[in-house]
C-alpha cells in the first residue's frame, strides 16, 4: 500500500467510526451549522443549480445546503459506510429527491467539466494527500462564475511540533495542514480567483475543547478498559498539543471563498473581502 493509499484508508476508517461521531458530533468540522451557513451564503447558489459537497461525511452539511438554497446537492465521500448513513439521513429528512450521495475520491471527482455552480469543502483539504490534484479537480467541475466555499485548518509547518506530525495527527487534520498562503497558492494555481478570506480560530479552539472534555469523560468512565486505553491517552496528548499550538498561533481555522473566472481570463488576485485577514 502506498503512503497516499494508507492515509486515505486511515482517514476513511476513522471518520466512519462511531467514535468520530461521539467525539466530533455529526459535522466533523469546527463551527458547526453556523459556519456552514456562512459558507452557503458565500456560494450564492439558487434553486435548480447543482452543488457538490466534497468529503461530505454523514451528509449534514449537504442536507443543510439543499434546505437553505433549493439547489440539487451531490455529496461525495470516500467512505461507503458514511455515504450509506448520509442516504438514510436524507430519506428521514424527506430530501432524497434533492440530495444524492456518491462514493468517490476528491482527487478524481466523477463529474463533467463545468458541471456545477458551487463546491462546498469543509475541513477536508488538510487530509487529502494530493492537494494540488484535489483543488484542480474542484476547479475543473466548476462552471465559469462558480464558487468554491472552503473551510480548513491552517498550520505554520515550520513551527509544528513533532507530536502533530504523526499519522494520527494527519487523520486528525493537523499534520499536513497548509498555511493560509499555501491554500491561496493552491487555489490560484488551479485558476480560481479569491473573493473572501476569514479567520475563525475560535471555532477550532471550541472543537478541541469539546474533544478534550469527551476524551476525559471516556477515561473517567473506564471506556478504554476493554479496548485500547492507550488510544484515549494518545488522543488526550494530541488534543493538548493541538490546543497549545492554537494558543501559540501555529494552528488556526479559515474560510476561503474562490471563484472560477468567466471565459478564459486568468484568475484575479485583487478584490478580496476579509474578516481578520492574515
Amino acid at each position: 500500500m502506498t503512503a497516499s493509499a494508507e492515509i486515505k484508508a486511515c482517514c476513511t476508517a476513522a471518520y466512519a467510526s462511531p467514535a468520530a461521531s461521539w467525539l466530533l458530533g455529526s459535522r466533523f468540522h469546527p463551527g458547526g451549522a453556523a459556519l456552514t451557513e456562512r459558507l452557503i451564503r458565500c456560494l450564492a447558489v439558487g434553486r435548480g443549480e447543482t452543488v457538490v459537497d466534497v468529503a461530505c461525511g454523514l451528509g449534514e452539511s449537504s442536507l443543510q445546503l439543499a434546505q437553505a438554497t433549493g439547489a440539487r446537492v451531490i455529496g461525495i465521500d470516500l467512505s461507503a459506510d458514511s455515504v450509506s448513513e448520509a442516504r438514510r439521513r436524507a430519506e428521514r429528512a424527506g430530501l432524497e429527491d434533492k440530495v444524492e450521495f456518491l462514493v468517490a475520491d476528491a482527487e478524481a471527482l466523477p463529474l463533467a467539466d463545468g458541471a456545477v455552480a458551487g463546491v462546498l469543502c469543509e475541513c477536508s483539504l488538510c487530509t487529502f494527500p494530493d492537494k494540488e490534484r484535489a483543488t484542480a479537480e474542484i476547479a475543473r467541475i466548476l462552471k465559469p462564475g462558480g464558487r468554491l466555499a472552503l473551510s480548513d485548518i491552517v498550520a505554520d509547518a515550520d513551527r509544528l511540533p513533532a507530536a502533530l506530525r504523526t499519522l494520527e495527527a494527519w487523520v486528525a487534520c493537523l499534520a499536513d495542514a497548509r498555511p493560509l498562503g499555501g491554500i491561496i497558492d493552491l487555489l490560484r494555481a488551479a485558476g480560481l480567483g479569491l473573493e473572501v478570506v476569514e479567520r475563525h480560530d475560535g471555532a477550532l479552539e471550541r472543537l478541541l475543547e469539546q474533544v478534550d472534555a469527551r476524551l476525559r469523560l471516556a477515561r473517567a468512565a473506564g471506556l478504554g478498559a476493554e479496548g485500547d486505553s492507550g488510544l484515549i491517552e494518545r488522543g488526550l496528548d494530541l488534543s493538548a498539543s493541538a490546543r497549545e499550538a492554537v494558543g501559540r498561533g501555529i494552528l488556526g481555522y479559515v474560510v476561503v471563498v474562490a471563484r472560477r473566472p468567466h471565459g478564459s481570463a486568468a484568475a484575479t488576485t485583487g478584490g478580496v473581502a476579509a474578516s481578520n485577514l492574515l
